[in-house]
């Protein structure tokens, strides 16, 4: 019932855009694009071609990657195709120790396909800025994020860290329910196909319900925030600050895009299109220090401290790093980027395993489904 209420208020808003005359014509495409992307027979295919539906910016990337080994084939779980069933899995990479023991697609989609990190965006954001914390252009995590994004004086970020936003500990009260028509999450979806701006969507945000610092809360418009601070603090943009110090010296395969607003600003939080192939390079990456194919790309140092449990997260739960995961019993080096309907990079450094996951999983939000993929993950892991 609730999900035709949402229609029903969604179908007004397009109804009443359209009245408003034809030149809204590319905005009322994406704001349908935003309520039919995750329907069920479409969303496979829209996951793996986001720029047919919403606005774009290259990220310019002129290094080709080259490709990783090829180990000797790993022998699947028995439930293993159940299991890709069951998590609606479009494409799976497994590595050993550097070297490619698994790589399948599935639902039709391939190998070529760019396909949407969703979340997984947030830890690549995270390495970048490890690389320009090392590079000087940001003096101390504890500097206040308005120092380098001053358009956010008076918001409820003014209190706020970098560290804060790195932990997502900044007290910003922020709904993340993306059944709720209303919500901040969806809103801020509305503007991203209106063409709006999400710097000013952050800078409008103006209520806290804690101290920064205090308390852990996923909240996902601090990775924009961490955008603007890496912006502010370089004076260049989040294509060109990832091509140039991230996925250049990594290579990627084909050419990499991120969702953006309608100021050509990038959807730092969840925009990133990448090859599975790509993301998976990000998980070796992380597993061998910030090292990939013998080039120290993300300083070592950073990788562990990103990587570290360090956000105050309730017992139990899952753990908070900067922008990384651990799972609530992880063992020393487990870790993981992940993003909404079943996108993700499992690392365990002790087995030396990655694990790359795209996947168009409706279910992602159902009680157990974080298990059930942890569960495989460790399986192929030998946990």
């Amino acid at each position: 019932m609730k999900g035709k209420r949402i229609a029903a208020i969604g179908l007004v808003v397009l109804v009443g855009l359209g009245a408003a005359g034809f030149g809204y014509r590319d905005e009322l495409g994406r704001l349908r694009a935003t309520m039919t992307l995750f329907d069920e027979g479409e969303i496979v295919d829209n996951f793996s071609h986001m720029d047919r539906l919403f606005e774009t910016v290259p990220i310019p990337v002129t290094t080709r990657a080259e490709p990783l080994p090829e180990g000797p084939a790993m022998e699947m779980p028995a439930e293993w195709q159940d299991w890709l069933d069951r998590r609606a899995v479009t494409g799976a990479i497994v590595l050993r120790n550097g070297e490619v023991v698994h790589e399948s697609y599935h639902l039709g989609t391939g190998a070529e396909d760019l396909r949407i990190s969703w979340s997984v965006a947030k830890s690549y954001l995270s390495a970048l800025f490890g690389i320009l914390v090392a590079q000087g252009h940001v003096d101390s995590l504890d500097d206040p994020v308005v120092k380098y994004a001053p358009q956010l004086k008076g918001s409820a970020y003014e209190g706020a860290t970098i560290r804060n936003v790195l932990q997502m500990s900044t007290g910003v009260v922020f709904d993340e329910d993306y059944l709720d028509f209303w919500s901040d999450i969806n809103e801020m979806g509305r503007i991203l196909a209106l063409g709006g701006s999400m710097d000013g969507f952050a800078a409008g945000l103006t209520e806290t319900d804690q101290p920064p610092g205090e308390r852990w809360r996923y909240v996902s418009i601090d990775t924009h925030v961490l955008s603007m601070v890496a912006r502010g603090a370089t004076g260049k943009q989040l294509p060109d600050l990832l091509a140039e110090n991230l996925l250049d010296p990594m290579g990627t395969y084909g050419k990499p895009y991120y969702l953006s607003d309608g100021y050509d600003v990038a959807f730092a939080l969840g925009g990133l299109n990448l090859m599975l192939r790509d993301y998976a390079r990000l998980g070796e990456m992380f597993r061998d220090g910030g090292r990939l194919q013998g080039k120290q790309i993300v300083p070592e140092d950073w990788v562990i401290e990103s990587t570290t449990p360090s956000a105050r997260t309730a017992p139990g739960r899952l753990q908070y790093g900067y922008q990384w995961w651990m799972p609530s019993d992880a063992r020393d080096g487990e870790f993981m980027a992940r993003g909404i309907y079943g996108q993700y990079v499992y690392v365990d450094r002790q087995s030396g395993t990655v694990v790359a996951v795209t996947g168009a999983d409706r279910r992602f939000r159902e009680a157990g489904a974080f298990d059930d993929a942890l569960q495989m993950f460790r399986r192929l892991a030998g946990l």
